[in-house]
């Protein structure tokens, strides 16, 4: 199906503000200056340096010219046909209100005429199998801004309170372009902050947080992992050191075990039974991806799969409460037997 856009008064209107923004990575660019102008006070020769070290870090070899720039922030300032910022006038870019962000704001006509044009675009690939993912990530832009009243009609299972997910792209396009890191982190209920020379490899999300997965030359480990939370207090690219790829298959290793923790242990053959029909609900949504089912008729309620054993696994069987029981391994057995006798204490 063709769509005829040039008939389209919203299109007209969409393309003048379109050609405002006339660049790749003009997104990218308001993501950057928005976060400046929250934080602190810039001259335009600083806010203009500093953007393009941003874009380059992305798009190396990238970067805008003094009047792409000069657009941006009448872009930004316009009540009208922008994102109405409260950015005074004068020789400084900050903020007068530093609660504000452009992410908080509607969308922009031309952001709603893209996310529109994408929806159309993807309809092409909607026997791809990563159709539905892409559609659904449009479908939550779209989710509040067409209706009068700014009623939602989505309601997403996610963290309020979770910051890490700020982190995710910049460590993304880490792990992409292949550039080291320089990490600052703090772990829980410690004073001691400890830098690391990390190299990253992989990312992974695990009970609506995020995990980095890379090399630690600082320690000397291949299977380092990091949150993407307030532990993480700093990183920067270490333009000038090597990157060391990885050897690991990432695939294999995260298929090997529940959540994120590796404890170096051994696979084990795990035999879970469940009471109450809870094993139609497992199958339905499975905490291990390749289990499998017994083919003897009386063992209907009954999976198996090899797995490293570790603190998620025994997480995830306890949220099943009396409704699993673990015939396999007995060492499993025993561990979630004394997590049982702690739970009696309890009440």
């Amino acid at each position: 199906m063709q769509y005829n856009y040039t008939n389209n008064s919203n299109f007209a209107n969409s393309y003048k503000y379109i050609k405002m923004a006339n660049s790749k990575h003009a997104h990218i660019r308001y993501n950057i200056l928005d976060n400046c102008f929250r934080r602190k006070s810039f001259d335009f020769d600083t806010l203009h340096k500093y953007l393009n070290e941003k874009i380059a870090e992305i798009f190396p070899g990238e970067g805008v010219s003094v009047k792409t720039l000069r657009d941006d922030i009448k872009l930004f300032r316009n009540k009208k046909n922008g994102f109405g910022a409260p950015l005074p006038s004068g020789r400084k870019y900050k903020y007068e209100n530093s609660e504000f962000s452009i992410a908080k704001r509607p969308l922009l006509e031309n952001e709603k005429y893209l996310i529109e044009s994408a929806q159309h675009l993807l309809e092409r690939f909607e026997n791809h199998p990563k159709y539905d993912k892409l559609s659904e990530a449009l479908i939550r832009f779209q989710d509040g801004e067409e209706s009068e009243d700014k009623t939602s009609i989505l309601f997403y299972d996610h963290n309020e309170e979770y910051r890490g997910i700020n982190l995710l792209k910049p460590i993304y396009h880490a792990i992409k372009n292949k550039k080291v890191l320089q990490i600052k982190y703090k772990a829980f209920h410690s004073t001691k902050i400890f830098n690391y020379e990390f190299h990253p490899y992989a990312l992974k999300q695990y009970n609506r947080r995020w995990f980095v997965f890379g090399y630690n030359k600082t320690e000397n480990s291949n299977y380092w992992i990091i949150p993407l939370d307030e532990r993480l207090n700093e990183f920067k690219i270490l333009e000038d050191v090597n990157y060391i790829k990885s050897k690991i298959n990432w695939f294999d290793y995260f298929r090997s075990m529940v959540g994120v923790t590796n404890n170096n242990s051994d696979k084990e053959k795990i035999i879970l039974k469940f009471y109450n029909g809870r094993e139609k609900y497992f199958k339905s949504k499975p905490f291990f991806p390749d289990y499998e089912e017994f083919f003897e008729e009386e063992k209907y309620d009954q999976i198996w799969f090899e797995s490293i054993i570790n603190k998620e696994l025994v997480q995830q069987i306890l949220s099943y409460g009396s409704d699993i029981e673990v015939l396999e391994p007995n060492s499993l057995r025993i561990e979630l037997s004394e997590h049982a006798k702690k739970l009696k204490d309890y009440y």
